[in-house]
């Protein structure tokens, strides 16, 4: 096959790998009641080492600040999330989960990271090593698409 023609399917199965995502993410949504990228902003706050600030979620979701003011409401509404203020400057207010909230977000993920870890099961390291490479560069890609799209505005 030439370098186009796989490119060509590359292509094609990258955009039914992000629609499938997408409506995985809308079940996981389903499931606890919440709207998608409130499931992915959990799921990135379960990344970081502690307690964020709301620009932090804006960065983190490529939200703009007011959005991702609505987005923490919502989470707070839900029972997901807490506002704090921070010990070291009591200007600054953080957001925190909830940890009994997050057992139940961690306990799904743990379940369904079953099926993914045996997806994995015959690749060897250099294989996984390439898998990990590309998430990365992909990650990064779509931070830098969302900030491109953002900058653009709405399409008329």
């Amino acid at each position: 096959m030439t370098r186009e023609a796989l490119l060509d399917e590359l292509r094609a199965e990258s955009r039914r790998y992000v629609a499938s995502y997408v409506l995985f993410n809308q079940a996981v949504a389903d499931h606890f009641g919440l709207h998608p990228t409130d499931v992915q902003c959990l799921n990135l706050l379960s990344l970081e080492d502690g307690p964020v600030t709301t620009g932090r979620i804006a960065e983190l979701t490529g939200l703009t600040s007011g959005s991702a003011t609505r987005l923490v409401d919502r989470l707070t509404k839900a029972g997901y999330v807490v506002r704090e203020r921070d010990p070291q400057d009591r200007r600054r207010v953080l957001v925190q989960p909830v940890p009994e909230a997050m057992v139940r977000f961690g306990a799904l993920w743990r379940e369904l990271a079953v099926d993914w870890d045996a997806l994995f099961d015959q690749d060897n390291e250099a294989e996984l090593e390439l898998l990990i490479r590309h998430m990365r560069r992909t990650t990064e890609l779509g931070r830098r698409q969302v900030a491109r799209l953002t900058a653009r505005g709405t399409a008329e």
